[in-house]
């Protein structure tokens, strides 16, 4: 059995032109993560799917569709399903003993958005002492402000992978993770 996952972060119809939180390139990132996750499933990979919940919230209300998974990514009957409260997905959630109980020593990290929930994943899987592999173009996020600064998704994203990419694991595109 493999000893690797893919975690899907936050794939979910709120982040889509639709939804009250549309990212720049969330289509895309979502048709590349599908590809990492038919690639997965054929090796035998474990998937994790992760949503994003804010009972109350202004979005990700549980129960509304902006809240379910994106009909590109979505579950297979059987994969997990693990619901979060935070951008930290393994915070408060039954993640990491999935993981152990799996014997997963790697993770996969796709999704949603780069600068949050997949950051603050990647970082935790690491700390926790995972493996990791971050897919940057099946992730996606959007423009930012700061101050008076307005921050364009790209640079957002490029900065948020070169960080990860530094002391956290490896970065790499979808083509290049689907050859090995």
């Amino acid at each position: 059995m493999s000893k690797r996952a893919i975690l899907v972060v936050d794939l979910q119809n709120e982040y889509f032109p639709a939804g009250k939180l549309p990212l720049v390139g969330i289509e895309g990132a979502a048709a590349n993560a599908a590809k990492v996750i038919a690639t997965a499933r054929d090796k035998g990979d474990l998937i994790v799917n992760i949503r994003h919940e804010r009972p109350g919230g202004p979005i990700f209300e549980p129960g509304s569709t902006g809240a379910e998974i994106n009909d590109l990514v979505a579950p297979a009957p059987g994969e997990a399903v693990i619901t979060k409260n935070f951008p930290n997905s393994f915070r408060e959630t039954g993640l990491h003993d999935l993981l152990q109980e799996k014997g997963i020593e790697d993770v996969v990290v796709v999704g949603a958005m780069s600068q949050m929930c997949v950051d603050a994943t990647v970082r935790a899987a690491a700390d926790l002492g995972y493996g990791t592999t971050t897919i940057h173009d099946a992730c996606a996020c959007p423009d930012v402000e700061f101050g008076a600064a307005k921050v364009p998704a790209a640079q957002v994203h490029a900065a948020i992978m070169a960080a990860l990419g530094f002391a956290y694991g490896e970065v790499v595109d979808t083509a290049t993770w689907q050859g090995r």
